[in-house]
């Protein structure tokens, strides 16, 4: 990670880094997570990992293309559709177009990408994946946060794309709601900074309180490779746990965080919708 995301400020991505107009192929992204706690005290954590960018339309086609991936069976690298949207096993798109709809967004919407963790040996959990969702003429029209928590409950916040132009970062802001880690409350606001995916993947979310102050930075970042039964074996041989060493770590670092003398916040009841406009 560079020095400016430890010393607590965003480096905007550079106008050479900046992705082409257009979503891009299915592709596999190799990159790391970072989060660094700011209040009360300094805690962080560095993983590195793999995500996939798919196209919603065609994974079943996606998946016979790269001869490794399952789609909706069990296999080294899957990918369920119950593990996202209604999470009832059905498509996800007719899901998020009923979602898009009832949220006002307006006008036709083309593709839709999708970043995530795929399931490794038939385990997965995504504390975070995002939802790209194109005009048809290939603008980034709205974003859909999808966050999870360890509980078994997810949350949808669902943000307008606004940019100068197609290659700007994105920057978006919208209220806590749902409750993720015990060492942290449910108030305040996330600031989102994020880069179209192209070339690299770029995310930067800080938490911060009611006053504005940053409680937490987090930054997740990658660079694209296209999604083959290479890169899959690749990324297996790199990272064959990743899945489970994504919920282990999430409770070893609790665990830290506990010993230190982090304050625990008992989990409130869930959102009364799923979905935060």
């Amino acid at each position: 990670m560079d020095g400016d995301f430890l010393a607590g400020r965003i480096r905007t991505p550079d106008r050479a880094e900046a992705s082409t107009s257009g979503p891009p192929p299915p592709s596999i992204y190799f990159g790391a997570v970072v989060h660094k706690r700011l209040q009360p005290f300094v805690h962080r954590l560095d993983y590195s990992v793999f995500s996939l960018l798919l196209d919603i339309d065609r994974l079943e086609e996606t998946a016979a293309r790269s001869h490794l991936l399952k789609y909706n069976r069990p296999g080294a690298v899957s990918f369920y559709d119950k593990d996202h949207g209604p999470r009832d096993g059905t498509p996800i798109r007719p899901w998020l177009d009923r979602v898009l709809a009832a949220h006002g967004v307006a006008g036709p919407i083309g593709a839709v990408r999708l970043f995530c963790f795929p399931r490794l040996w038939g385990y997965v959990f995504n504390p975070l994946s995002i939802y790209y969702c194109y005009n048809p003429d290939g603008r980034l029209s709205t974003v859909l946060y999808e966050v999870c928590n360890t509980f078994g409950e997810w949350h949808g916040y669902l943000l307008k794309a606004d940019a100068p132009d197609t290659d700007a970062p994105i920057r978006q802001s919208v209220e806590k709601i749902f409750h993720v880690s015990p060492f942290m409350p449910v108030d305040g606001q996330y600031a989102f900074t994020l880069k179209p995916p192209g070339e690299r993947f770029s995310l930067t979310i800080r938490y911060q309180d009611s006053g504005g102050q940053d409680r937490m930075i987090a930054r997740h970042t990658g660079k694209r490779a296209d999604l083959t039964r290479a890169t899959l074996v690749k990324a297996l041989l790199k990272h064959p746990l990743m899945t489970w060493k994504v919920t282990a770590g999430i409770h070893w670092e609790a665990l830290k965080l506990w010993f230190k003398g982090a304050v625990y916040h008992p989990k409130p009841a869930p959102p009364e919708h799923e979905i935060t406009r």
